[in-house]
């Protein structure tokens, strides 16, 4: 594992806050009623208030993305600048704007201790896209706006895999340090990943395959997967890839992720492990079979009885588990079992123990198992990288930042 210390960032104790107008690069991404286009999970957005407590003598411009540019999930903060007011119990301002007048005014216009939301980084085109930190720098977003900044604070951990404007544009021309969440998250990563033993046992789930593909290789070549236990969409693949499963998935480059995955099981043969029972959603009841019964259209929803006990049965025997994205519909309570039944392993296991991303932290405090994981994290994607050794963009930045910063 490289060694990345939070030491060798800036953090808010390296600065002198008062009076200062700061950019709050966080990660308010929350999940979306596609129906209602209502909040869901305010998880990350709570995850937000302890920085902006830190910076309370400040003027604060809080900066984030929602959903990406042709979901359903894509819109613009309004929303959650409502929920952050309720949940601080103090006025939040908001612009619709990103980096027009009306934002570059809003932010000219504020006095110490007030807090601005920006709307959807993402509403500007260059958001949508990755860059060097150098031509990131160049981006009209982070010429218009950081001429109006003091200082640059990143705490959007769950983003830090990628090389956005605002996550790596910002600290090449401003002083830029560490939040809270990003502080804390190195921190108990460094402090658990030295002590971390084998075997190491990855439980992957969730729906973002192309990502997962990557990493599960990292993994593997870095010695931190021993066994990939696989579920939800991931595992869907994977079964598609040893043509346990017939009809096609109907995912995005789905011949290009069933090619990846197959090459993979052929490259690491001993590594993997993907369902033998699932769960179907039979006229809104729970149907479970053999994988091998399902028929044509059928749609897995969850794991079954002899998968869960499979999995389990790997995980007792970890010396290292980490756990990234629900088994299938958690959502729904009739397949919400096999999620359950894997965080509950994880939690009774003796091994060191990280849980991943959103879901599952809300699934965590559902079943009250919280206290029994060593670290838990919101951060999906930009975790499983971190885990791999691969050094994050945002990390970088900092690190880039402290050592510009402490040569003046």
């Amino acid at each position: 594992m490289n060694n990345r210390k939070i030491v060798k960032v800036l953090t808010l104790d390296d600065f002198d806050l008062k009076g200062k107008t700061v950019f709050l690069r966080v990660d308010m991404n929350c999940p979306i009623d596609p129906a209602t286009m209502e909040i869901l999970g305010t998880r990350r957005i709570e995850e937000a208030i302890e920085t902006l407590t830190s910076l309370k003598d400040a003027k604060v411009v809080v900066a984030s993305h929602q959903g990406r540019v042709g979901n359903n999930d894509y819109t613009g903060m309004d929303k959650h600048a409502k929920v952050l007011e309720k949940l601080m119990n103090r006025e939040i301002k908001y612009v619709e704007d990103v980096i027009g007048e009306a934002a570059q005014n809003a932010i000219k216009n504020l006095e110490n201790g007030d807090i601005l939301l920006l709307d959807n980084l993402r509403l500007c085109a260059e958001e949508n896209y990755e860059f060097t930190p150098e031509n990131a720098a160049k981006t009209i977003m982070v010429s218009r706006l950081s001429k109006l900044f003091d200082l640059c604070v990143l705490d959007s951990f769950p983003s830090a895999h990628r090389s956005h404007p605002s996550i790596v544009g910002f600290p090449q021309v401003l002083p830029a340090c560490a939040g809270k969440i990003v502080e804390r998250e190195v921190r108990n990563l460094d402090e658990i990943m030295t002590v971390a033993k084998a075997p190491h046992v990855i439980v992957l789930g969730g729906s973002k395959v192309p990502d997962r593909l990557e990493a599960i290789k990292l993994l593997i070549q870095n010695g931190r997967a021993d066994h990939v236990l696989l579920t939800g969409l991931i595992g869907n693949v994977f079964m598609r890839a040893q043509a346990r499963i017939k009809s096609p998935l109907g995912i995005k480059r789905e011949d290009e992720v069933v090619a990846k995955a197959h090459a993979l099981i052929g490259e690491y043969p001993d590594v993997f492990a993907t369902p033998v029972d699932i769960a179907i959603d039979k006229d809104g009841e729970r149907v479970e079979m053999d994988v091998r019964e399902m028929g044509k259209g059928d749609k897995i929803f969850d794991l079954g009885p002899k998968t869960v006990e499979y999995y389990s049965k790997l995980i007792a025997g970890a010396g290292t588990v980490f756990i990234s994205g629900p088994a299938g519909f958690f959502e729904k309570e009739n397949f919400s079992y096999g999620t359950n039944a894997l965080l509950e392993a994880v939690s009774n296991s003796m091994a060191t123990t990280i849980v991943s991303g959103g879901h599952l932290t809300t699934a965590l405090k559902q079943l009250g198992l919280a206290d029994k994981i060593n670290h838990i994290s919101t951060a999906g994607g930009a975790l499983v990288l971190y885990l791999t050794g691969e050094k994050l963009p945002m990390i970088k930045a900092l690190e880039d930042a402290a050592i510009k910063y402490r040569s003046k």
